[in-house]
């Protein structure tokens, strides 16, 4: 970095959580650098991302690390932040964080410490430890292993590490009805040539508007920004990501959420996920993400800049603590929406009065923008492709 440069930023990524940052910190006037493994990257077309790069395929750690260093010295990107938006990314700066930190900045915590959030059978234990409610959860080594547990079905398969079980199986996780089914979709994890590390968890009741997420920037175990929200849809229904979300305030989980990121003395931004079981009305922490999540952007529109916040820490500038946010504002990927939502109507389980009354109000789009348009322009000339794709 050049002297009296301002210092910029390495996204490291391509959905639409980098695109909101990436609008975020450009507005500040950072520099942005995308680097993502596809081309096809909207993220890329932004006004705000002032250089792109095609990255190597981050399962190959060996050669992943040494790129970064090499694409820092080469292009004289001395103390950049990098910026991860999917936990293989998480997990590669926080295994090699002393490295990376010869040439950049890398807020991500040490393994330590993400740990607790990659590893789920860390989280379920942890949060057990300390008193916080979790589903019922059983690991996986062999198929024998839900023999004689008495399980209430229908119960989830789902990855111990997300992101390998999703990269594996191609989806986050199984919803299974019976022991039949639970056996054959145990024995075709397990037969292929690599299984990924595997749990069975209790599926708690309820619809996708009872999953929310606290999400907050973290620092010396204090609470210096933090927002709430839930989900309004996802893809697929019931076990998916967000497509329409909304920004409602829920102190029940602040409080269950600041209690286990002081326990891993945790830094940085992060979602934690909880579902509110309608057996005991309790809520019950899902996962975590040790990292930026899908609708980041809706917590800037509600006021809490959380890219800006982790930015700001860094460079050593003054941070600012909200008390409060704005709420009842929605999120909309509108292209996913309206496709997960025109399936809903026709399965009859969504009707279209509830439908337009869910867009009703004040809304913040995952892609489209007027200020930055060209991202959604390609968006809407690729959608054929990602759907065919994904």
């Amino acid at each position: 970095m050049k002297k009296n440069e301002t210092p910029g930023v390495i996204l490291i990524g391509d959905h639409v959580q980098a695109l909101s940052i990436a609008r975020s910190l450009g507005q500040l006037k950072v520099p942005v650098i995308l680097l993502s493994d596809t081309n096809l990257s909207v993220v890329r077309f932004s006004k705000y991302v002032s250089k792109f790069v095609k990255m190597p395929c981050i399962d190959d750690e060996a050669k992943f690390v040494p790129f970064l260093l090499n694409l820092a010295k080469m292009n004289d990107l001395k103390d950049y932040l990098l910026i991860p938006t999917n936990d293989r990314i998480v997990k590669i700066i926080s295994m090699n964080k002393s490295i990376l930190e010869q040439e950049f900045k890398a807020a991500t915590p040490e393994w330590k410490i993400t740990k607790f959030a990659l590893d789920k059978i860390l989280t379920s234990r942890l949060a057990e430890d300390i008193g916080i409610p979790s589903p019922k959860t059983v690991f996986v080594d062999s198929v024998s292993d839900h023999e004689n547990l008495d399980l209430v079905y229908p119960v989830l398969v789902k990855g111990i590490e997300g992101f390998d079980f999703y990269k594996k199986a191609g989806v986050k996780a199984f919803k299974v009805k019976s022991e039949e089914e639970l056996k054959a979709t145990l024995n075709k994890l397990l037969n292929l040539s690599r299984p990924p590390k595997m749990m069975i968890q209790e599926l708690i009741p309820g619809n996708t508007d009872s999953v929310y997420s606290f999400c907050s920037f973290f620092k010396n175990g204090e609470l210096i920004g933090f927002w709430t929200g839930h989900k309004i849809r996802e893809h697929p229904m019931g076990l998916g990501t967000a497509t329409c979300a909304e920004s409602i305030y829920e102190p029940e989980i602040i409080e269950l959420g600041t209690k286990f990121l002081k326990a891993i003395n945790y830094y940085g931004i992060s979602e934690i996920e909880f579902k509110k079981d309608p057996r005991d009305n309790k809520f019950k922490l899902i996962e975590i993400n040790a990292r930026s999540w899908l609708w980041i952007s809706l917590a800037k529109r509600a006021g809490v800049d959380f890219a800006a916040m982790l930015y700001n820490d860094v460079n050593g500038k003054k941070l600012i603590s909200n008390s409060s946010f704005e709420e009842n504002i929605k999120w909309v990927h509108l292209y996913t929406d309206s496709w997960i939502s025109f399936k809903e109507i026709l399965k009859g389980t969504l009707s279209i009065k509830d439908y337009l009354k869910s867009l009703e109000g004040e809304r913040e789009y995952a892609v489209f923008s007027l200020d930055d348009p060209l991202p959604f322009i390609i968006e809407t000339l690729i959608m054929p492709y990602l759907l065919i794709t994904r």
